[in-house]
């Protein structure tokens, strides 16, 4: 025989569970497409070098949040595969090692990296937080550290 207690607990649970439901139905009224601001679209890297194909083999993105202290170069370094870097704060100097070419990518502003070129990041007055997404393989690591460098992080 089932108790007034359970009887109650089990009431007062569907009839919360159906109030859950109806308030979610409830609470997105309209029905609109959202605004795109198009932060980057390219088919090559920043110093120029065009992106010539996609890592072959099953697809892994990887997005990571990279802080780096005011006034700090990173090691050298190369990505075996396309990425995009999107500036959350600061300045962001971009040195391509071999042709000294340099690009200086601010706040809010998104820029493609190159591919197997040896190149580094570089901060300025203040820390740069950078949102980084790499289109890139598993096992595959997204940073490669120049011979004799240190990991980029």
């Amino acid at each position: 025989m089932i108790s007034k207690y359970r009887i109650f607990v089990l009431t007062a649970m569907t009839c919360g569970a159906s109030l859950t439901v109806v308030l979610a139905q409830n609470g997105a009224q309209n029905v609109a497409s959202g605004h795109r601001d198009i932060l980057l679209q390219t088919t090559q890297s920043w110093n120029g070098k065009p992106y010539t194909h996609y890592s072959t083999g099953q697809p892994q993105l990887t997005t990571i949040k990279l802080t780096i202290a005011p006034h700090t170069a990173l090691p050298w370094h190369t990505h075996p595969f396309p990425n995009v870097v999107y500036v959350l704060s600061g300045t962001l100097t971009l040195h391509d090692r071999d042709s000294g070419k340099t690009l200086v990518v601010h706040e809010g502003q998104a820029v493609g990296e190159s591919v197997d070129d040896v190149h580094r990041g570089e901060s300025g007055d203040e820390p740069t937080v950078l949102l980084i997404t790499y289109a890139g393989t598993p096992g595959v690591p997204t940073s490669v550290p120049a011979r004799g460098e240190k990991a980029e992080y």
